[in-house]
């Protein structure tokens, strides 16, 4: 069970990718349930023998009807897993199609132990030492409030004491003329308060040494956080912001900050109740003590002050509903959100501290006054309360609602009438300077600050925090140079303030960062980063600079540039090849020449995938070797667009494909995926085969029809081309009933805030024949 149980350790955005990774092949229950059997059964050699995956069924269907009889034995029927349900599943799915299931696990154990390795790669070589150090720190906030609960007690005791002595001294002259036979001496009672006192007096300085030392553990631990242990958490949000799988957990911060704001809180308080004890019973070391603690308590102040000042985070920077993997790209118009989160939640905080959280936009941004043409926007948003809706408790403000329209139409308007009231040769001469101070529209950064006012334990300041620079675009068609823009600079930018004039004169990348970059983008949108090969290949695409640089204008701002083209390929993958790109059937890029030697020495009807180098919008062509006559022919079919694939998904296109020779003769080529997997193997899981049974389809007693590509046979001479049959695309617009109700108009205005809504049907699970058991029973266990 240690492969599962890893998983089951990971942070959410992991455990999502293994959510995924199951989604519409295997229910994650029966996984989580057979974890320990499925992992000890060899689903690799049984992927390819069919009598070793029979075996491998077998196994798992006697495991189900032990534990169910288990339960019947235990009388645990209704509260325990539903293991009966379970087979029942297994048998309808796999008892004909062991070898589905065999191929399915196999696939699914070694995606398990990539997002593992990717976890750890994550946290890099030197997670250990990173572990180690918080450790370091864990150990040094509890030993602050071990001994801040050991001043709590020793102030208690103090207050026992000098309320015992007060008590002694008023009352100790008719306590003696009571007993009679006791010591009536007045110097010997004076000189036993007079110890008493001594012992007091010394036990408050004691107190104090104690105190200022536990401050100053908290000022080092205030320093680490502000200057470590924040910015590298930042540092890890801004790359996974841009798809890596940094740990952008907030646990440990949140930890640490409510545990020293709870020190420095008590302390106040302790040194708040030695004042009043010592103005009230009239100390003689008054004088001595009172300077003193005033001094560091306000030095405590300060520290707590210091410390909630940066416990405002963004915890999820701004993002549209319909651009998930795309954060920081925000289109005027369309609603957007963002979560910020206040790290430091003592129980004092969140039941008396009401805190109001602003957002502003463009708030103290420079460059909105030095750059030339900088946008102005209308900027949506109401305050949000700071409020408890985590489980452990955080203070949370979730701004669902944030909307931006630009101003430009009434500013620019005005600008340019200026510009051109000036003489033609004064406008020519400032011309340069103009345009070196002008940044394009997706090269213009901008930014959301959140300020919020704290009133509490004698404190009255502002607490600010801001988002990440963000691009606001008009268009969609602005959302590939707005997300370079993205990536380039939170890969270059790691200190602030920030600089969001930085494309007025934009470094050089180098090759090194921006490969990692690139295989993030795969990584984000397809579950699986670029290898060493495909890096390789877009090397040669993107660097020119001897010293490997990739410099910004070549990256984006050239319409032909390797980019546009790597994101069209993105948002295919993200379209129509999700499956086939995670489960690694993709080789992708790879040139010409590479795939005739890859395929030129295996059997005939061996092929690969790659992209399509001519398509800039993303296409997917396959190349096969043929060996006839004593010679080796490479054939590649036309490539595949996103129109094509939403017609018919790229596993039925190999399925199907056929060759027809002269005589209308026709057979399949295709027959083993690269190096020597069958296709059925491959690809037989994404087969469609609900137009195969007539009696289920038929309607109106026709046959339903299945679209067959099929191209001439191309051996000799070369390439073919493809003759696919393709279905009308209808115009659902034209077909729409001009009688709406008020649900489909506001469907129609705000189709993001119905994205999610669990009325619509791309909502509904992946397996709606799986026992409805089975969503009940991964709820309530810690399942991935």
């Amino acid at each position: 069970m240690a492969q599962w149980q890893e998983l089951l350790k990971l942070d959410s955005a992991l455990q999502g990718r293994v959510s995924q990774l199951y989604e519409r092949k295997f229910p994650r229950e029966i996984r989580h349930y057979l974890c320990c059997l499925i992992e000890s059964q060899d689903w690799d050699l049984a992927a390819v023998d069919e009598n070793k995956a029979r075996t491998c069924f077998q196994a798992l269907l006697v495991y189900l009807e032990e534990q169910w009889n288990c339960c019947v034995l235990e009388n645990n029927m209704l509260q325990g897993p539903d293991f009966q349900g379970m087979k029942v599943y297994m048998l309808k799915h796999f008892e004909y199609f062991p070898l589905n299931l065999a191929v399915i696990l196999s696939e699914c154990l070694r995606e398990e132990k990539k997002i593992l390795a990717s976890a750890s790669e994550a946290r890099g070589c030197g997670s250990s030492t990173l572990e180690s150090k918080w450790r370091v720190l864990d150990s040094k906030i509890n030993d602050m409030k071990r001994q801040t609960s050991e001043v709590k007690q020793e102030v208690k005791s103090l207050e026992d004491l000098i309320e015992k002595l007060n008590f002694i001294q008023k009352n100790w002259q008719s306590r003696v003329e009571e007993h009679v036979g006791l010591p009536q001496s007045q110097a010997v009672v004076e000189e036993e308060c007079l110890k008493q006192a001594n012992f007091i007096t010394k036990t408050k300085q004691m107190v104090l040494e104690q105190i200022v030392q536990i401050l100053k553990m908290g000022e080092q631990t205030v320093v680490t956080l502000q200057d470590e242990e924040l910015p590298e958490w930042k540092r890890r949000q801004q790359m996974a912001c841009i798809g890596s799988l940094a740990d952008t957990s907030l646990d440990n911060l949140e930890k640490w900050f409510t545990t020293v704001a709870e020190v420095l809180l008590i302390i106040c308080k302790q040194l708040q109740k030695l004042q009043d004890l010592i103005k009230k019973y009239n100390s003689t070391d008054a004088s001595n003590l009172l300077g003193p603690m005033a001094e560091i308590k306000r030095f405590a102040l300060s520290l707590l002050q210091r410390l909630l000042s940066i416990a405002l985070v963004v915890e999820k920077q701004p993002v549209m509903a319909s651009l998930p993997q795309r954060p920081l790209v925000i289109k005027t118009g369309v609603r957007f959100t963002v979560t910020v989160r206040f790290l430091a939640n003592p129980q004092e905080f969140v039941q008396k501290c009401l805190l109001k959280v602003q957002p502003v936009f463009d708030k103290d941004v420079e460059e909105a006054k030095t750059v030339k043409g900088f946008r102005q926007f209308d900027f949506s948003s109401d305050y949000k309360l700071l409020d408890v809706y985590t489980p452990a408790g955080g203070l949370v403000a979730e701004f669902g609602h944030m909307l931006l329209k630009d101003t430009k139409g009434k500013v620019k308007g005005s600008q340019e009438a200026k510009v051109m009231d000036r003489p033609a040769s004064k406008r020519k001469r400032n011309q340069s300077a103009e345009e070196q101070s002008h940044l394009a529209v997706t090269e213009e950064l901008h930014m959301i600050k959140f300020v919020t006012a704290f009133q509490h334990a004698g404190l009255d300041f502002n607490i600010e925090t801001s988002s990440l620079p963000l691009v606001v675009i008009s268009s969609t068609n602005q959302v590939p140079s707005a997300w370079a823009t993205v990536m380039w600079f939170n890969m270059l930018s790691q200190s602030e303030p920030r600089k969001l004039s930085l494309f007025l004169d934009p470094p050089s990348l180098p090759w090194q960062q921006l490969s990692q970059l690139l295989s993030w983008q795969f990584l984000a949108v397809g579950q699986l980063g670029l290898n060493e090969n495909q890096l390789s290949v877009l090397r040669d695409k993107f660097v020119e600079d001897p010293d490997d640089l990739v410099h910004w204008k070549e990256f984006s701002k050239i319409e032909t540039s390797a980019w546009f083209w790597i994101d069209g390929i993105l948002d295919l993958i993200k379209r129509h090849l999700l499956d086939l790109w995670r489960d690694g059937s993709i080789m992708g890029f790879v040139s010409r020449v590479k795939t005739q030697e890859l395929l030129q020495d295996k059997q005939t009807g061996t092929f690969l995938l790659r992209f399509s180098e001519s398509s800039r919008d993303g296409a997917i062509t396959f190349s096969w070797v043929e060996h006839a006559n004593g010679e080796t022919h490479v054939h590649a079919v036309e490539p595949y667009t996103k129109p094509e694939l939403s017609v018919n998904s790229l596993p039925d296109v190999i399925n199907r494909y056929s060759l027809k020779d002269h005589t209308n003769t026709t057979w399949k080529p295709l027959l083993y995926l690269y190096p020597n997997i069958h296709k059925d193997v491959a690809f037989g899981r994404y087969y469609n085969t609900s137009g195969m049974s007539t009696s289920k389809n038929s309607k109106d007693g026709y046959v339903p029809k299945n679209f067959i590509p099929v191209s001439d046979n191309p051996t000799p001479p070369a390439s073919p081309t493809r003759e696919l049959d393709m279905m009308d695309m209808m115009d659902m617009e034209s077909n729409k009933d001009p009688s709406m109700d008020g649900k489909q108009v506001i469907q129609e205005l705000f189709p993001d805030l119905l994205l999610y809504s669990p009325g619509r049907p791309d909502f509904c699970t992946p397996y709606q024949e799986t026992p409805t058991i089975y969503s009940a029973a991964v709820n309530s266990q810690n399942c991935v």
